[in-house]
């Protein structure tokens, strides 16, 4: 989408990155036959909002904008050229440039705006769409086509806007207010409808030999006419097809939402129509279920026998669909462009097919993928966090070098745990002192987080957890204190396999060190200094099922809060002489 690029090029990569993973959309690209989510655009221009502290609404704005730059590239700015010589042109031509790409796009659920009480200064457009919160997306566009193609300056407003229930789902109907120098299209049209030159009378149902599928509709709303075609297509009592209701036989499908009524049609006379013939194929219970036939054409009204006639064709896509409408080519008009197209499609139809077929086949494959980029992409990061602290390992990928990821820490506590009496000497053993050391490493791993204790590493059976870094606290030492005695509790109430017993020892020290990343392949977040040799050698001095705690540990610990042993002074190796204690619940 051009608003991507434009959004990186306006508040640069790192804000897109934040937008996309706020909006949690997982697509990083957009393809133009791909279908998407309605939800995607608002989600962006929430994401945009929060990110950036702009309004939802002015980013929606932003993003019609754009959207008239994406189509301009691929070339559809040509369509919009042709539409007519003025703005009020393509305003009114709107529903049909939608109904024409469908063909091009068949899953395009395209909204319906149709335009009302044109004047010098303007008119007022109706959209009504199943989209929600895509108001200030259609005034963006509105604006940009208006600067872009016609070079004028429009001044947009809302004037009303309400919500309306239907089957299918519930659909917002929003009144614009269009401001423009309308001027020249509208002294025009009044112009072209003084200089009609009046013709001779000629009846009435030469225009439906001309339009073998029209209809004529008195004010009443009364079918007072039909043309050949639509007669022999309908299974009911021809003779009772005259005089019906016009809504008992056809159902308004185009303009959306808009009630088939007399005063209706007269106003909307410049929109394309289309509606749909329901077939009655009660009385006769062995005919084949036919599918109904849709109409398209415009409205004219005629004044001379104050009625609306309905020029119009059926909409056929390809040729298959002929026996299920109960028509043939011959059926259609003589002298327009109905048949040609028809068989222009059906040639091409194949084709076609097989091409949506590769490109829905690609874009269900490019999801997958995108699902399966996520999978590994979630799995990469709990790798990697298992090895790096996330604050740190999302330094690294904004481009900080490790040496940059080295610090001085003044205040940590280091914890050492050995696990005790795990030996093997057979096959099974060696399987169930596995099974066991991943039974009891988890459970530590649980409790880290819990406590908020980084764990450090594990090496054979000893395992490293620190408090204090990278996160500086300095409740260290208490949380280092709570997690060892949870440690303790928590190997007690294990379920081994048969046969295993076993139990941890614990050192903690608390004071200085050095912490970083080290390693390029295996990168490693490691501790250095005399504080981490001091808590290994509290743990190798320690007892099975005891924490062992140093004089400096001691000393951070809050008064009252835990159970504290003097166990004197203990020879230490590399130290000589400490005085350690022990640690338990109070």
């Amino acid at each position: 989408m051009n608003f991507k690029m434009i959004l990186q090029m306006e508040y640069g990569e790192a804000v897109w990155e934040q937008v996309i993973e706020k909006a949690e959309c997982k697509f990083s690209q957009f393809n133009t036959h791909q279908v998407y989510s309605d939800s995607i655009m608002s989600n962006l221009a929430e994401a945009c909002a929060k990110v950036t502290g702009a309004t939802y609404d002015s980013f929606m704005h932003f993003f019609g904008r754009c959207f008239v730059r994406y189509f301009s590239n691929l070339g559809y700015d040509i369509t919009i050229k042709a539409t007519g010589r003025f703005f009020t042109d393509f305003l009114s031509s709107v529903d049909n440039i939608h109904s024409q790409f469908c063909f091009t796009y068949p899953k395009m659920k395209s909204p319906s705006i149709y335009v009302s009480d044109i004047d010098p200064h303007g008119c007022n457009v109706v959209y009504r769409s199943g989209r929600h919160g895509f108001t200030h997306y259609v005034m963006g566009l509105l604006q940009q086509i208006a600067k872009d193609f016609f070079n004028i300056k429009l001044k947009l407003n809302v004037i009303d806007k309400s919500s309306s229930a239907t089957v299918e789902r519930n659909s917002v109907i929003v009144k614009y207010r269009l401001d423009f120098d309308n001027r020249e299209y509208y002294s025009k049209q009044r112009q072209a409808n003084l200089e009609l030159k009046s013709l001779s009378p000629f009846p009435s149902c030469l225009l439906l030999e001309l339009f073998p599928f029209g209809i004529f509709i008195n004010p009443k709303m009364k079918l007072m006419g039909a043309g050949e075609k639509i007669v022999e297509v309908w299974k009911g009592n021809p003779d009772t097809l005259l005089g019906q209701s016009i809504t008992k036989i056809f159902k308004l499908r185009r303009p959306k939402g808009v009630p088939f009524t007399w005063k209706n049609i007269l106003n909307l006379s410049n929109v394309m129509f289309e509606i749909e013939m329901v077939r009655d194929d009660s009385e006769n219970p062995e005919a084949e279920k036919n599918k109904n036939i849709l109409l398209k054409g415009q409205i004219k009204f005629i004044k001379d026998i104050e009625a609306i006639i309905f020029l119009c064709s059926p909409i056929i896509n390809n040729l298959d669909e002929l026996p299920e409408q109960g028509i043939y080519l011959n059926d259609l008009n003589q002298h327009g462009l109905s048949k040609e197209m028809v068989l222009a499609g059906w040639q091409h139809n194949s084709k076609l097919e097989v091409m949506f077929d590769e490109a829905e086949q690609k874009s269900d494959e490019l999801e997958k993928s995108y699902d399966l980029l996520d999978t590994w992409k979630r799995r990469g990061d709990e790798l990697l966090y298992s090895m790096i602290p996330k604050t740190i390992a999302d330094r690294l990928r904004g481009g900080t070098s490790q040496l940059s990821t080295c610090e001085s820490f003044d205040e940590v506590s280091i914890l050492f745990c050995e696990l005790m009496g795990l030996q093997s000497s057979s096959v099974k053993d060696v399987m169930d002192m596995v099974d066991s050391m991943n039974t009891m490493f988890s459970c530590f791993d649980e409790l880290m987080d819990q406590y908020n204790v980084y764990k450090v590493e594990t090496v054979g059976q000893v395992y490293m957890a620190a408090a204090g870094a990278p996160e500086r606290t300095e409740e260290h030492a208490e949380q280092v204190a709570d997690v060892s005695l949870a440690m303790v509790k928590g190997v007690k109430n294990l379920k081994l396999p048969d046969g295993v017993k076993a139990d941890i020892r614990i050192g903690i020290h608390s004071g200085s060190a050095v912490a970083g990343v080290v390693g390029v392949k295996v990168p490693r977040y490691c501790f250095f200094g005399d504080t981490v040799n001091t808590a290994s050698r509290m743990q190798s001095t320690s007892s099975p099922g005891m924490v062992n705690i140093s004089c400096e540990t001691k000393r951070r610990l809050p008064n009252g809060k835990y159970r504290i042993q003097d166990r004197g002074i203990v020879k230490v190796k590399g130290k000589g002489e400490m005085e350690t204690f022990w640690l338990m619940e109070k």
